[in-house]
């Protein structure tokens, strides 16, 4: 038998060294094993990338109906969310002028006809549906839609169904107003003058003129120089337009009436005033100081207009002019009406007289319907007629502006239930506000 041979000290050595090194490895091994699964599972379950979501905009489309016949006129589609009521008159006025899928109507028909007969000309392609001359409305007999109104504030599904009128042909508003005041103004001087196609001419100049003519024409004169300036550089029109036609009864009524008057003042057989040069003098001074109201007070409204105060009712300034605000709602028409009828004392004829007052019967309706707007803008919840109030509850209330131009103005109170019978009536705490000059502001007691 052989003995085995032990190993000698560098081999003993090398095989100790190796089965240490091996040891030390798979120690490693399962140390980062082990750092490794704790890692995974302090991150938690793994989650996919996020998927990035687009925007979707909804679009509207616009179907606009013959309010008469009901038909279809033109569908306007891929209408934006943000987009008003004047960007889809435009598309359809684009739409209707290309030509494409709109009917055109039985008043358009007609129209087309008329004016092939009488010029034997075809009109241009396509109707001619400019914005100005759209009217939409979304039920048959209801309101006319503003431009400004945002098409979203309409929809009730995808498709907006909406009326379409023909309005006619439009005029802006400083065209129609211009036009108005521009007529009386050179009528009456060219009756001023005397041509001698209007009176004869021998008794032109044989008949001396009262200084009340010279007058009545520099105050009427004055005062639609005043109407044209205030058109042009006072009053602001949001690009709104009106029919022709109520321009031509405008000019209709307001020339007609100056060729009237003007004749009766200029005539060379004219006589003056009864109470003479008093009643002369007097009712001038009336006429202008009415005349620099007007114009403070629609100075004062551009004003508050346009730094923004629409939050409640207009209020006077520093201008002493502008405090008839604490007796009425519109002392503009107080102040017109106050200078016809200082006119007719003034030049004593009946055109005149008759002509200030169809202007009081106008401005009281212009005025009640403004102060109607007033109360509904500013007071929605009580936007019924104070007028029908009883005259117990008028007084239990206090005074209150019921009324645009003549009646008291006060603030407008809250209305609360009636007292039970012997119940002690507190006074009201909604007191005609008081001005104060020096804050140009209402303080209530």
């Amino acid at each position: 038998m052989h003995r085995r041979q032990k190993p000698g000290a560098p081999e003993h050595k090398r095989d100790l060294a190796a089965h240490r090194g091996a040891l030390s490895m798979s120690h490693n091994d399962t140390r980062s094993f082990f750092n490794l699964s704790q890692l995974v599972l302090s991150a938690g379950q793994l989650k996919s990338p996020p998927v990035l979501k687009h925007s979707k905009i909804t679009y509207f489309e616009v179907e606009i109906l013959d309010v008469h016949s009901k038909k279809q006129i033109c569908i306007v589609d891929k209408v934006p969310p943000s987009s008003t009521l004047l960007d889809v008159k435009h598309k359809f006025h684009k739409a209707s002028k290309e030509g494409k899928s709109c009917r055109v109507p039985m008043c358009m028909q007609l129209e087309e006809m008329v004016l092939k007969t009488k010029t034997n000309i075809l009109p241009e392609k396509g109707p001619r549906w400019y914005p100005s001359r759209v009217g939409l409305q979304l039920e048959r007999n209801g309101p006319y839609l503003k431009d400004s109104i945002n098409i979203q504030s309409l929809a009730v599904s995808s498709i907006i169904t909406l009326y379409f009128t023909d309005l006619g042909q439009q005029v802006g508003w400083t065209t129609f107003f211009l036009t108005e005041y521009t007529g009386p103004l050179l009528i009456y001087l060219l009756f001023y003058i005397r041509l001698s196609s209007i009176y004869d001419k021998v008794e032109s100049t044989k008949n001396f003129r009262h200084p009340v003519v010279h007058l009545a024409c520099f105050c009427h004169c004055l005062h639609y120089i005043r109407h044209l300036l205030e058109t042009l550089f006072v009053h602001k029109f949001s690009g709104g337009h009106t029919p022709l036609k109520n321009m031509i009864k405008g000019c209709a009524f307001y020339w007609g009436f100056t060729s009237w008057i003007a004749y009766y003042i200029n005539h060379p057989r004219y006589t003056p005033p009864s109470f003479g040069h008093r009643q002369v003098v007097f009712a001038a001074l009336a006429f202008l100081m009415c005349e620099a109201g007007n114009h403070f007070i629609n100075v004062a409204l551009a004003h508050q207009n346009h730094s923004g105060g629409k939050a409640c009712f207009p209020s006077p300034t520093y201008n002493p002019f502008t405090w008839l605000f604490l007796l009425v709602s519109c002392p503009n028409y107080t102040y017109e009406v106050g200078s016809w009828i200082s006119f007719t004392v003034m030049t004593q004829t009946l055109p005149v007289g008759i002509f200030a007052f169809l202007m009081v019967i106008q401005m009281s309706l212009w005025a009640h319907k403004k102060h109607k707007l007033y109360l509904k803008r500013f007071y929605p919840e009580h936007s019924t007629s104070f007028s029908e109030l009883s005259a117990d509850r008028m007084r239990e209330r206090g005074p209150t502006r019921t009324s645009p131009w003549l009646w008291v103005k006060g603030k407008e109170p809250t209305f609360q239930p009636e007292p039970s019978p012997g119940a002690q009536v507190v006074a009201p705490h909604y007191l005609v506000p008081q001005f104060d000059p020096l804050k140009t502001q209402f303080e209530s007691p």
